[in-house]
């Protein structure tokens, strides 16, 4: 059975993520590359424009994201007031892909330079993300950029309850 290249970045995807909830073999797991697609038009709504796929990835500390440059015009950036104490922000070029290995455990947000205000968001959680994780999800986000925030913090929630219940 053959898949496009994106279902098999977004069963690469669900896989990372799945395989990263934390557990005692968590620690001596190799780390991973994880991809990221920036996107004009997200896969699976049409109506959701300028999107991070997926948008949302828990990661191990010492995993790679890998983020692709699938349509034309995007980066992925953040600044030191969106990543946990420690870690190092970065930017990339418009239109080019950019790997970031995670070192520092804790919540990353992330966004596309110049469509931010058009809500082009996402949100790693790397490790313990209790270090920052609340003060990330209280800071202040304006127009699209805020409402996009606030449907990835909330199903961020739940996957760190579903994390802590089981």
């Amino acid at each position: 059975m053959n898949h496009t290249r994106r279902e098999h970045l977004f069963y690469l995807g669900a896989l990372a993520t799945a395989a990263a909830v934390p557990s005692v073999a968590a620690a001596n797991e190799e780390p991973k590359t994880i991809l990221v697609e920036m996107l004009n038009k997200h896969p699976d709504n049409k109506k959701e424009r300028q999107v991070f796929y997926p948008d949302i990835v828990r990661a191990n500390v010492g995993d790679t994201i890998k983020f692709v440059a699938t349509d034309r015009g995007h980066n992925s950036a953040t600044t030191d007031k969106n990543i946990p104490e420690g870690a190092s922000a970065w930017k990339g070029k418009i239109g080019e892909e950019i790997e970031i290995t995670l070192d520092t455990p804790g919540a990353y947000g992330y966004f596309c330079t110049p469509h931010r205000t058009a809500g082009m968001v996402g949100l790693l959680l790397v490790g313990d993300v209790s270090s920052n994780y609340e003060d990330l999800k209280g800071a202040r986000y304006r127009g699209k950029e805020k409402k996009r925030y606030e449907d990835i913090f909330a199903r961020a929630d739940e996957m760190l309850a579903q994390e802590q219940s089981s």
